[in-house]
């Protein structure tokens, strides 16, 4: 039987890889693969779709140009400032409430304020958080992640937003970039150009405010810039100023747009039975009703005209 699960799993990974399969398809493949019948592979999956969202996010540059990305960039940086201060002084202050433990508390609050498991991952050995406290922390962010690709499309035409505003509103207050690039995708290419953007640069912020965690509480852990944000800037530089080889361009930045459909299949697959065991009720409350927060306040913003 372990043989045939392998060999389902990668006739449907390599599906992914078909323009007529979108992003939603391919993380609900994955999460009803992995319940079901279970991720033969389930740390491999795991290097391999951070690898895949690297690679994706650097090859979506290749289709914009480095002014689209200064415009959108520039713009967005005061909401992320903005957005990012809330978000983690509400998201410890519902820790509290709840008697939630301190670090599971900051990484959840982190996790929902900047950049998903990537912010988890870098501030866990800042703030000398244990393995469970991480572990949780993941769980909870997996989870929301996986809610917000099939959510967040159906709220964005529920409201008729126009596909700057989707972009921006996905960008703002979704956790995971693979989650934000997977629903703006399913919106529309604009919305995608734009939900990356802006997606990246909250994403920047993951050094400064780890390094910032490390000297509160005196901990001697590193925080490392995430290199594939310059990837990402480099490729728009090059859409810009080689014009010459647009076709190339758009073919690598084609691909990418598939990548990320694979990304979002083994994203899914990660959602175990085993990690959603390790949510307790007191964290998720923290981390959905953070979230809902965060995603009611900043589309008001949108519609309103607050946030352009």
């Amino acid at each position: 039987m372990s043989q045939i699960t392998k060999i389902i799993f990668l006739l449907l990974g390599t599906a992914c890889l078909l323009p007529v399969i979108t992003t939603p398809m391919a993380l609900a493949a994955g999460i009803v693969f992995s319940l079901f019948f279970g991720n033969p592979w389930p740390k491999k999956s795991v290097a391999a779709s951070q690898i895949l969202l690297k690679l994706s996010v650097v090859g979506l540059g290749f289709g914009l140009s480095i002014q689209e990305v200064w415009t959108v960039g520039r713009a967005s940086v005061g909401y992320t400032v903005v957005g990012i201060t809330l978000t983690i002084a509400t998201g410890l202050l519902l820790g509290r409430l709840l008697h939630i433990r301190g670090n599971t508390s900051a990484l959840i609050s982190c996790g929902t304020a900047i950049c998903g498991g990537s912010a988890i991952a870098a501030m866990a050995p800042v703030i000398k958080a244990k393995d469970d406290e991480t572990a949780v922390a993941l769980a909870t962010i997996f989870t929301l992640n996986a809610v917000a690709l099939i959510v967040f499309p159906l709220v964005g035409h529920y409201f008729d937003l126009t596909q700057h505003q989707f972009g921006v509103w996905a960008g703002l207050a979704i956790h995971d970039t693979s989650s934000v690039v997977g629903a703006a995708a399913s919106y529309g290419t604009q919305a995608l150009d734009v939900g990356t953007t802006v997606k990246l640069t909250r994403a920047a912020w993951i050094a400064p405010i780890a390094l910032g965690a490390g000297f509160l509480v005196r901990s001697g852990g590193k925080a490392k810039f995430p290199l594939f944000i310059l990837g990402f800037v480099v490729a728009a530089a090059l859409h810009s100023l080689v014009p010459q080889f647009s076709d190339l361009w758009q073919i690598f930045s084609g691909v990418a747009r598939q990548f990320l459909v694979l990304t979002l299949f083994l994203v899914g697959a990660g959602i175990s039975r085993e990690v959603l065991q390790k949510i307790g009720i007191w964290p998720m409350l923290q981390g959905v009703s953070l979230w809902i927060i965060v995603s009611v306040l900043t589309l008001t913003a949108i519609c309103t005209g607050l946030i352009a």
